[in-house]
Parts: structure tokens; sequence; C-alpha cells
């Protein structure tokens, strides 16, 4: 098992850091590697859907969703979208030089309950910058 300060392998929650919120200036943003579920309320907060288009059909929003680039998936039965992410795992809204999120403010619950949530509560994939 990693100590506070190995790299934390997003795979192998087993290597991941007791989260400590002083960790996060000086990560790497492993956690914004891993898929991000979202739900409709998450996409109206996130600015990627209004509130007139709440109503519409789930498989009509995905479609614009995944033709937007927004998405990559939907769980229908669940109404549980995933967020695209680049070739290198990378959530669209990471900043790939300063590696903080661009929609901090408006990030989706997925990403405001981790780490109290997640494959590992209370642990983080922590790698150093």
């Amino acid at each position: 098992m990693g100590n506070n300060y190995s790299r934390g392998d997003v795979d192998e929650v087993s290597t991941w850091t007791k989260h400590k919120q002083r960790l996060c200036s000086k990560c790497r943003a492993n956690c914004c590697t891993m898929p991000v579920e979202v739900k409709i309320p998450d996409l109206v907060r996130m600015g990627v859907i209004s509130e007139f288009e709440v109503d519409e059909p789930v498989k009509k929003l995905a479609k614009k969703l995944k033709k937007d680039g927004v998405i990559e998936h939907l769980h229908f039965k669940k109404q549980i979208f995933r967020l695209v992410r680049f070739a290198n795992n990378d959530c669209l809204y990471l900043d790939p030089t300063s590696r903080k999120c661009k929609i901090y403010m408006q990030r989706p619950d997925t990403c405001r309950n981790h780490p109290r949530i997640g494959p590992r509560p209370g642990f983080c994939p922590y790698e150093p910058k």
C-alpha cells in the first residue's frame, strides 16, 4: 500500500491515500480521470441543458449531449449520463495545464461528493504534481 505521498493508481484502490483537503492543491487530479456519472440536475447546474429541456425525453437529451461532445454514454433505466473523457482519461472539464476543474462551482454531485463516496470512501488517488 502506498504512503500519503506516493502515486495513487486510479484502478488500484489499495494505492489510494487517506484524503486530506490540503493534498488537493498539490495533486495531479487523478480523481478527474475516473468516469463521471451525472444526472439531469447536474447537467442543468453545469449549463449544458436548460431548465426548459428537463422535460425532454431522456434519449433525446442523450442524443443532443453526445452530438455536443458532453456525454459518452446513457444508462437509460437509471437515467445516468457518463461524461466524455479524453484519450488520456481526463474529464473534458479538467484544464490540462493547471489540472483544475474548469467548472468547479458548477461541478456535478459525483465530483462534489468525492472522496466521501466512491470506490474507497475517505481515500483518493493522490499523485503529486
